[in-house]
C-alpha cells in the first residue's frame, strides 16, 4: 500500500488540488461512490503527509476506510499495488464527481463521420457524466478498431482510459511443438518447436509451420486437435492438443480419410472404456484405383511405412527377398504367379498393382498375414454408425457418395500383433506431447525499451473466445481482430508493466529488463493530434520478489528538491537519478511536460513546481 500512496501523494496536480479547498467537490450522492469518504480519507492522509517536519506514521484511518470499501485491502497479506492504484484513481473519481445528475447519454449507431468528429462526441459524452480532478488529469482517449474475420465488417469506437497496461515481450510469445505426419508415408512423424503469438490463430501455426519444414509450394498443411479439423481464422487455444498433416495441395476438393485407431480388446466387457492410439491420422481419398477394402488397407498401409519395425513387402530388396529362408513365397510359378489357390488369398489382389517387386515374385506371407491385422469400420459421423469395410468387396456406399471436403472416419482395430510391429509410440506421444506444448517462454529476456512495450499493446491481435464480438453484420458472435490507436493523452500518464502472466498451466512472474525514459518520453507520433505528448518521470512503484510473495518500494521524485527519493516502508533515502531504472519497475507515473514561454507549455519538470511547501 505505501508503494502505491507515494507515487500518487507526489503527483503533482493531486497535491495542489487536496492541499487547497477540495471539500466543496464532494459528491455523497453518487451511488457508485463512497458517499465522499474516500476522498476524504486520502485527502487527510496526503495533507499529513505534506506538513511540515514530516514524520513516519501508519496510516491505519485510511486503511479501515479502504478496507470497509473494498474488503479484499483488509487485513496485512500483501496486495498488487496496481490493482490498489486502479482502485483508488477509480474510487476518488466518483466521489469527487462534480456531476451530480448525469443525464442519459443515447449510444448512436455507427456512420462513416471522420474520426475527429466521433472522438469528440465520444469524449463529450463522456465528461457529461464524468467530470472529476482525476478526469481532468488522469484519462485519456483510444480509437477501438473491431474487423470482423467472415465478412470484414469494421467497427470503430472511442473509449475512455485510466492507464496504459503494457505487456512485456515475454507475454507476447509462446513456443509450441507440433508433431507433423506425412501423408504419403514417405518420411517419419517429426515434431517441429515453432513460436507463435500468444494469441495466435491457426492460419499463423501453419505458417510457422510450413517454414519449419521447408513446405513445397504444390503442398499443405492441416492442423487438427482430435477428432477435428481447425480452420484458419480459429483462435489456438493453451489446451488445444495439435497435430499437423503433409498433404499435396492438388487433394485440396478431395475427401479426406480420418483414421481413428483404437486398441482390440480380447475380453469385450460392457462399457469398458475404448483406448485410443494417440492422434487420428489423415489422409485424401485417391481419385483411381479405390474400389475395394483392400484399396484402403494399401492407403492406411502407406501412412503406416515408416513406423513398421519389420520392413514390408515395398521394402524388401528383390535379391534379398530371393535368398529369404524358406523362400519369399511357398511356391512361384513360371510366370511369376502364386502357387496356391485364388481362393487362399482374398485380400490382396488391388494391394500388389503397381508393385513391380510384388508382381515379379508374388506375395510373401507375412505380406498376407498383415491383411488381416487391421480392421476397419466406417461412417460419415465421429461417433455415429459404422459399417465394417470387407477387404475383398467393393467399398461402402459412403465412399462413392462423399463430396468435396467432406470427412469420413475410419476405425481401425489394432490387435496385438500390430501393436507389436509397429512403433505404436509415435502416434501416442502425438497426444501425450501437445498436453504441455504451448509454454510461456520463461528464459531471461534481454532488456526492452518502453516504447516497444507500447508498439505491442497497440498491434492489432484476434480477441479470445471469452471476448468474442456481436457482429452486427453477420448477425452472429466472433472472434474479430482488435487494433488500439492513442487518441487523445492525459498530463498524468500512468503506465502499468503486465509483470504477472497467468494461463492455465502457468503463473509467472516476469523479470525482464524495460528501459524507460526518464526525460522526454515523446508520444507524440503515436496520436493523431498536434498536442505536445513529451513527459517526464516522477514516480515509479517497484516490486521485488515472485508470484508467491515479494516486496513493494517506491522512488519518487521531489521536484522542490530535484532529487529522487527512495521510500521502503519507513525508511526514506536519497538514490541516484542512473540507479531508479531497475527490472523491479511496476508502475511507471509520468507528468507531461510543458514551457510557459511556448504555447502555455512549461519547461521541462517544472510542472511539478506547483507542488507546495
Amino acid at each position: 500500500m505505501n508503494s502505491a500512496l507515494q507515487c500518487l501523494v507526489h503527483t503533482p496536480e493531486l497535491v495542489d488540488f487536496f492541499l487547497n479547498d477540495y471539500t466543496h467537490e464532494i459528491n455523497t450522492n453518487n451511488p457508485l461512490g463512497m458517499e465522499g469518504e474516500l476522498a476524504m480519507a486520502f485527502g487527510e492522509l496526503l495533507r499529513k503527509l505534506w506538513e511540515p517536519g514530516r514524520q513516519p506514521f501508519a496510516p491505519r484511518g485510511f486503511k479501515v476506510r479502504l478496507a470497509r470499501f473494498a474488503p479484499q485491502f483488509s487485513g496485512y497479506n500483501q496486495h498488487d499495488s496496481q490493482e490498489l492504484l486502479a482502485f483508488l484513481l477509480d474510487g476518488l473519481h466518483e466521489d469527487l464527481n462534480r456531476v451530480k445528475l448525469k443525464p442519459y447519454v443515447e449510444s448512436k449507431d455507427e456512420d462513416d463521420r471522420p474520426d475527429e468528429e466521433l472522438a469528440r462526441e465520444n469524449w463529450e459524452n463522456h465528461k457529461a457524466r464524468n467530470d472529476s480532478i482525476i478526469v481532468d488529469i488522469c484519462q485519456g482517449q483510444y480509437k477501438s478498431t473491431l474487423v470482423c474475420p467472415v465478412c470484414s465488417k469494421v467497427s470503430i469506437t472511442f473509449d475512455p482510459f485510466m492507464y496504459l497496461s503494457l505487456p512485456l515481450p515475454s507475454t507476447l510469445t509462446r513456443t509450441l511443438s507440433v508433431k507433423l505426419f506425412s501423408t504419403d508415408g514417405a518420411t517419419a512423424p517429426m515434431t517441429y518447436t515453432v513460436t507463435v503469438a500468444k494469441q495466435s490463430r491457426c492460419k499463423d501455426v501453419i505458417l510457422a509451420l510450413s517454414k519449419a519444414c521447408s513446405l513445397g509450394e504444390d503442398e499443405r498443411i492441416l492442423l487438427t486437435e482430435p477428432f477435428s479439423i481447425l480452420d484458419g481464422p480459429s483462435l489456438v487455444r493453451e489446451e488445444d492438443s495439435l497435430t499437423a498433416h503433409r498433404l499435396p495441395k492438388s487433394s485440396e476438393k478431395a475427401p479426406l480419410l480420418i483414421f481413428v485407431n483404437k486398441r482390440t480388446e480380447e475380453d469385450s466387457l460392457p462399457k469398458k472404456p475404448v483406448r485410443y492410439l494417440g492422434s487420428p491420422l489423415i489422409t485424401w481419398v485417391p481419385e483411381e484405383n479405390f474400389r475395394t477394402g483392400a484399396d484402403l488397407y494399401h492407403v492406411f498401409e502407406r501412412i503406416l511405412q515408416p513406423l513398421r519395425k519389420t520392413p514390408t513387402v515395398s521394402s524388401v530388396n528383390v535379391e534379398d527377398a530371393k535368398h529369404e529362408e524358406n523362400g519369399l513365397c511357398n511356391h512361384l510359378s513360371e510366370d511369376g504367379e502364386m502357387g496356391i489357390n485364388d481362393n487362399d488369398i482374398p485380400n490382396v489382389n488391388a494391394s500388389v498393382e503397381g508393385n513391380p517387386q510384388v508382381k515379379a515374385f508374388g506375395v510373401c506371407n507375412h505380406f498376407l498375414k498383415d491383411q488381416k491385422l487391421f480392421q476397419f469400420y466406417a461412417g460419415e459421423e465421429r461417433f455415429g454408425a459404422k459399417v465394417l469395410v470387407e477387404m475383398n468387396k467393393e467399398l461402402p456406399d459412403i465412399f462413392s457418395r462423399a463430396r468435396s471436403n467432406a470427412h469420413i472416419y475410419v476405425e481401425v482395430n489394432w490387435p496385438q500383433q500390430a501393436l507389436e510391429e509397429y512403433d505404436v509410440k509415435q502416434l501416442e506421444t502425438a497426444v501425450e506431447g501437445m498436453r504441455t506444448g504451448f509454454a510461456l517462454k520463461k528464459q531471461r529476456q534481454e532488456a526492452v525499451s518502453l516504447y516497444s512495450c507500447l508498439e505491442a499493446f497497440l498491434k492489432e491481435e484476434p480477441l479470445g473466445p471469452e471476448d468474442m464480438w456481436y457482429c452486427p453484420s453477420c448477425k452472429e458472435h466472433r472472434q474479430a481482430s482488435k487494433k488500439l490507436d492513442l487518441w487523445r493523452l492525459p498530463d498524468i500518464l500512468v503506465v502499468h508493466l503486465k509483470r504477472f502472466s497467468y494461463s492455465r498451466y502457468l503463473k509467472n512472474k516476469l523479470d525482464t529488463f524495460v528501459e524507460f525514459p526518464v526525460h522526454d518520453l515523446d508520444l507524440c507520433k503515436y496520436i493523431p493530434q498536434n498536442d505536445k505528448a513529451v513527459y517526464d518521470l516522477y514516480a515509479i512503484s517497484n516490486h521485488y520478489g515472485s508470484m508467491g510473495g515479494g516486496h513493494y518500494t517506491a522512488y519518487v521524485k521531489l521536484l522542490e528538491e530535484n532529487r529522487w527519493y527512495s521510500f521502503d516502508d519507513s525508511h526514506v533515502s536519497p538514490v541516484s537519478e542512473t540507479d531508479i531504472m531497475t527490472p523491479a519497475a511496476y508502475v511507471l507515473f509520468y507528468c507531461r511536460v510543458r514551457n510557459e514561454n511556448s504555447n502555455g507549455y512549461l519547461n521541462h519538470g517544472s510542472c511539478q513546481n506547483r507542488v507546495r511547501n
